[in-house]
């Protein structure tokens, strides 16, 4: 691996953590964590059943199933009949659960939107354009190794 590679995953890594954190910071102003704003998100335009939003934001069945009970009973979300299997209810939001969603992600549309003031739209495309070979490589990668 060049010198460039190792510090370009070093840069993305620092950049995620930093992001992280960045997000925390922003649903918790708005009295969320980032995992139930990332899963009311991703339940947020059709409802989905926790191993759906799991396999969407790339974390355990458990982990999405104890932040959709957290987001239920805090009634900002709902289970849903699901008719293609009884056992695996939907998670919806609930009307108070897509207002909550709708101000933290426009808080986060206004912090992104002075975070990148400095950065160039053509850079933000071209960044953005290399992280998606990158991620299209990771994935052929790790369907390479999965069936080794």
């Amino acid at each position: 691996m060049s010198d460039e590679t190792a510090l370009l995953i070093a840069d993305v890594l620092e950049a995620a953590g930093a992001l992280r954190r960045l997000g925390e910071q922003t649903a918790a102003a708005e009295g969320f964590t980032q995992a139930r704003w990332q899963l009311l998100s991703a339940v947020s335009e059709d409802p989905l059943t926790a191993p759906q939003a799991a396999r969407r934001l790339g974390v355990s069945r458990q982990n999405v199933q104890r932040v959709a009970n957290d987001l239920v009973s805090l009634r900002l979300a709902t289970y849903e009949a699901n008719p293609d299997h009884r056992g695996s209810p939907l998670l919806a939001p609930t009307p108070s659960g897509s207002k909550a969603l709708a101000r933290v992600t426009a808080r986060a549309t206004d912090l992104n939107r002075t975070l990148f003031a400095a950065v160039p739209a053509e850079e933000i495309r071209a960044t953005r354009a290399s992280l998606r070979r990158l991620l299209t490589e990771l994935d052929r990668h790790e369907g390479a190794e999965g069936k080794r």
